[in-house]
This record gives structure tokens, C-alpha cells and sequence, in this order.
């Protein structure tokens, strides 16, 4: 039996070379999983609309997707992650273009780095997507195809840049001198998965198009009363918000980057997180609506899961179960009250993308200083806490996340606000009343996207003699010799059927209770 000698040197590449294998594998199947989360929102969006509207909201889904992955491509992943310029943008990656992208790089170790921008990718085109949900129903699709083109290559990398890659907030920069507060002491901005980095930037640039757009025709009454408008599909919707849940535990437990070492126990830990802070978050708003209204509303449970993910993805790997249990209740609250208040101020968002993004957001931000701790810290590898600082403790983690979270909200209010302000100038922004009342399904996909008015009947309603004029027009000859109309022949855009008596039977449909009238 021979035996192989290896050097020392030999054996850490071959371990270096496993490690970054696994750690990459994960990458990918935490960004797969982030990615399939775009099918969770395009079911969520199209039950929350109205039938006429979900042709279009499903086109903007797909092309937030095809438009992001381009723009980030180009531009934005550079803008995010390249070379630092003064803590605010980064300036080489653009298209890839770099070593550490090319097959000469070492694929064992750091090179070929294409798991990072796949990872990447699939958190900006979530950022984009969550703005159809705001500005639904009476954006005009042109305009929204802008916006998503400039959020995932401007707006968003450079609050990537800020708080992930070698900006002035971020944890995780290599240039150690550069902190927010109390130098190498401090953690810097937490937002582990992106409460603020990600959701606050789709939720608030949502508030600014929804604020210029203006409410959907008939959502508030001149005296300030709100008209409900539900969407047509609650089963969809509802299907939708279990896809994303399934999809965060990529968005938060793949946040690692990591699988070897002590990363797998991290990820699973940032598991449980994920699982309490929604289910809290659920019973929460569940039980306060049933208690003010008498009605277990499916809607706000769904959109209280939502609003406990968002609202825990910042925090998620520095907190305790119990932290993360009142994270989410308390997401709950603050998705109620945003919600109560735009209906006030007359801010017509249809999915409830501004409260659950933007302002559980926030909250996810701030929440970090309130609940997490050093020790969580540490064992998430945070600077700071790592070498020993109570910085947690020492409530300089609250501040931190404060102006962390106030400088995420004023860059996207201003950026966005900027883009909205210009298309509504150059009258792009909204589609006109007469496509808005029709659906934009009509006026900018050629159809509807179900199909139910053209179902043909496939009995024989039989008709006394008297009605056999009107019935002969519609359903010609053979109509006429037998006295009836053959459904076979009639189209439901012709005929409006009305039961003014109707019976129980299935067996017959009696003649004295159905009259047929011609359409225009």
C-alpha cells in the first residue's frame, strides 16, 4: 500500500480550496432562494390589484428582474462594491470588468467571484420590485421601467456602498479608520440582511411614487372617506407571502456569505430569528383587527408576516429568540399605525408596500440597538463587540443605527422624489383616466389576463315563443326552427342573461325567468 506525502502547504490549499466550495455553494443556493422570492411578489401584486390591472403587474415584475440584471451589471454593482471614493461610491467593477472576474483568477480561494454579484443581484431587483406594489394601477409602464433602470443602478448601490461595501457606515469596510462613532470601538451601521439597505430603499422610494402619482380614481371621497378597493385574488396573494417566507431564509441566513466553521451555526440561528419575529408578527395584527373589526382578515395576516420579516432582517443575527419575538410584535404595531396614517394623509398604496418596507424598515434599523447584544454581536464577527467593547451596552449602537437609518431614508426621499417629480413634469408618470377606469391590461398588453367573458355555455336555454324574435336575431336559422337558443352559438359579450326569480333547480331553467337582451 503506497503512501502519498503532502506538505503542509499542500494540505491548507486543499482546505481553502473546500471551504471556498462550500461557502460558495451556499451563496448560491441562498441567492436562488432570494431570486424565487420575485415569484412571491408577482403573486402577492397581482391578488392584491384588480383583474384588469394583472397582466401589467406581472410585465413589471419580469422586467424588474431583466432590467436590474442588466443595470446592475453594468454599473451598479461597481457603484456598490468598487474601489471606495470619499465613503459615498464605488468606482471599478463596472461590468465585471476586473481579475478577480476573469478565469485567471484563482478559482480555489477569492477569485472568480460571480456567486457575489449573482447574491447581490437578487437583493437590488427585490429592492426594485417592491415599488410596483405603491405606485400599481395607474402608473404608466414606461415611467416604472425608468425608475427600475435608475433604483438598481443608481439609487440603491449607493446605499450598498454606504452600509455593505466601503462606505462610511459600513461594518464590514477594510479601511479601519473610517467609523461613524468612538473609532475602531465601534461596530458601525448594523443591518445584518438589509431592514434599511434594502427595504427602506424600495419601501420610501414607493412612498415618493405613490405621492406624486396621486390615489387611484375613486380611492378617497371628497370628505376624506377611504373606498376600499381589495384586490381579486386573496388565494394568490396569500400563496405569494408564504413564497416570500420560504425565500427569506435566503435573504437572512444566506446574509453569512459563509457555511464553514462556525457559519453554519450563525445561519441557523439567524433561521430561528426568521421564524419568530413573522409568526409574532401575524398573531399580533390578527388578533388586534379581529378584536376592533370582528373579522379574522387574511390580508393584514399576510401583511403582518411581511411586515415581521422586514422588520427582523436587520437584526436577525445580534438578537435573542425573545428579542426577536418582541421585534416582530412591534413590527406589527408600526405596519397598523404607517398604514392608518397614509390613509389619512390620503396616500393611496395598494399592497401596503410603504408601511411594510419602509417604515418596518426603520424600525428594523432602530431595533437593532434596542435588542441586540455585544455577545451577538461578537459571534456575528461585528468589529467592535468582537475586540470587546461594550458597544451594545453602551447604547452607542442606537445612535449609530439612528443616523444609519435617517441617512438611508433622506437619500432614497431625495432621489426618488427627484425621478417621480421629473416624469410627472414631463406628464410620464400617470397613465390617463380613461386607461386607468378601462385597466391598463387593455391599453398596454392588447388583453385581459383571464379570459372568463368569452366562455361559451354549453347548455340550451330554452325560450317561450314570444322571445324567439330577439333570440332568432342572435342565434340565426337554427335558432328559429327549433324554437331555441343553441349556446353553442352565443357569445357572453352578446348576451346578458337576467334571473329575476331565480330557482333552486339544476335540472331546467325556467323560460319565465330569463329574459335575453342584445348588447351593443
Amino acid at each position: 500500500m503506497s503512501e502519498t506525502n503532502i506538505t503542509m502547504a499542500e494540505l491548507e490549499a486543499i482546505v481553502a480550496g473546500n471551504t471556498a466550495g462550500i461557502n460558495e455553494s451556499w451563496h448560491l443556493v441562498a441567492g436562488i432562494l432570494v431570486f424565487m422570492m420575485q415569484a412571491g411578489f408577482a403573486l402577492l401584486e397581482v391578488g392584491s390589484v384588480q383583474s384588469t390591472n394583472a397582466q401589467n403587474i406581472l410585465f413589471k415584475n419580469i422586467l424588474d428582474a431583466c432590467i436590474s440584471a442588466i443595470c446592475f451589471w453594468l454599473l451598479g454593482y461597481g457603484f456598490a462594491y468598487g474601489q471606495d471614493a470619499g465613503g459615498f461610491i464605488g468606482t471599478s467593477y463596472f461590468a465585471l470588468a476586473d481579475p478577480s472576474f476573469t478565469a485567471t483568477a484563482s478559482p480555489d480561494t477569492d477569485g472568480l467571484n460571480f456567486h457575489t454579484f449573482f447574491f447581490q443581484w437578487c437583493f437590488a431587483a427585490t429592492a426594485a420590485t417592491i415599488v410596483s406594489g405603491s405606485v400599481a394601477e395607474r402608473c404608466a409602464l414606461s415611467a416604472y421601467l425608468a425608475y427600475s433602470a435608475i433604483i438598481t443602478t443608481f439609487v440603491y448601490p449607493i446605499v450598498v456602498h454606504w452600509g455593505w461595501g466601503e462606505g462610511f457606515m459600513s461594518a464590514f469596510a477594510s479601511e479601519g479608520s473610517r467609523y461613524m462613532f468612538n473609532g475602531e470601538k465601534s461596530n458601525n451601521f448594523v443591518d445584518f440582511a438589509g431592514s434599511g439597505i434594502v427595504h427602506m430603499v424600495g419601501g420610501f422610494s414607493g412612498l415618493m411614487g405613490a405621492i406624486f402619482l396621486g390615489p387611484r380614481k375613486g380611492r378617497f371621497l371628497d370628505d376624506g372617506t377611504v373606498v376600499d378597493k381589495p384586490g381579486h385574488n386573496t388565494v394568490l396573494a396569500t400563496i405569494g407571502v408564504l413564497i416570500l417566507w420560504v425565500g427569506w431564509y435566503g435573504f437572512n441566513a444566506g446574509s453569512t456569505l459563509c457555511m464553514a466553521g462556525g457559519c453554519s451555526k450563525l445561519a441557523s440561528k439567524v433561521a430561528m430569528t426568521t421564524t419568530l419575529a413573522p409568526a409574532a408578527a401575524c398573531l399580533a395584527a390578527t388578533l388586534y383587527t379581529y378584536y376592533t373589526t370582528k373579522v379574522w382578515d387574511l390580508t393584514v395576516a399576510g401583511n403582518a408576516i411581511l411586515a415581521g420579516l422586514v422588520s427582523i432582517t436587520a437584526s436577525c443575527a445580534v438578537v435573542e429568540p425573545i428579542g426577536a419575538f418582541f421585534i416582530g410584535i412591534i413590527g406589527a404595531v408600526v405596519y397598523l399605525l404607517a398604514k392608518k396614517m397614509l390613509l389619512k394623509l390620503q396616500v393611496d398604496d395598494p399592497l401596503d408596500a410603504v408601511p411594510v418596507h419602509g417604515f418596518c424598515g426603520f424600525w428594523g434599523c432602530l431595533s437593532v440597538g434596542i435588542f441586540g447584544t455585544d455577545e451577538n454581536a461578537a459571534f456575528a464577527g461585528y468589529k467592535g463587540s468582537s475586540a470587546g467593547y461594550p458597544v451594545f451596552a453602551s447604547a452607542e449602537q442606537f445612535g449609530v443605527q439612528v443616523v444609519g437609518a435617517l441617512a438611508i431614508c433622506s437619500w432614497t426621499v431625495l432621489t426618488s422624489g427627484l425621478l417621480f417629480y421629473g416624469l410627472k413634469r414631463l406628464n410620464l408618470l400617470r397613465v390617463s383616466d380613461e386607461v386607468e377606469a378601462a385597466g391598463l391590461d387593455l391599453s398596454e398588453h392588447g388583453g385581459t389576463a383571464y379570459n372568463m367573458t368569452k366562455q361559451i355555455l354549453t347548455q340550451s336555454i330554452e325560450l317561450p315563443n314570444e322571445h324567439c324574435d330577439v333570440a332568432n336575431n342572435i342565434a340565426g336559422d337554427d335558432g328559429r326552427q327549433e324554437g331555441k337558443i343553441s349556446a353553442e352559438k352565443v357569445d357572453l359579450d352578446d348576451v346578458a342573461v337576467d334571473a329575476e326569480e331565480r330557482k333552486t333547480s339544476s335540472e331546467k331553467v325556467n323560460p319565465k325567468d330569463v329574459k335575453v337582451v342584445e348588447t351593443a
